[in-house]
């Protein structure tokens, strides 16, 4: 589980910079933010699917 949060907050954090990319219209920025941010949205999205929802019962 500690997996798919570590993704999905390097996914959040692409996507916080791929917005301010646009705002500067920085198009290198775009390009690798916007990767960085699909790549580890993906990961973080098909390790929930694949593992599925931990039980919170030890």
């Amino acid at each position: 589980m500690g997996l798919v949060i570590i993704f999905a907050l390097v996914a959040l954090l692409g996507l916080a910079a791929t917005l301010r990319a646009f705002k500067d219209k920085n198009i290198l920025a775009i390009l690798f933010a916007g990767g960085s941010t699909a790549v580890f949205g993906w990961f973080a999205v098909m390790t929930l699917v694949n593992n599925g929802f931990p039980t919170l019962v030890h």
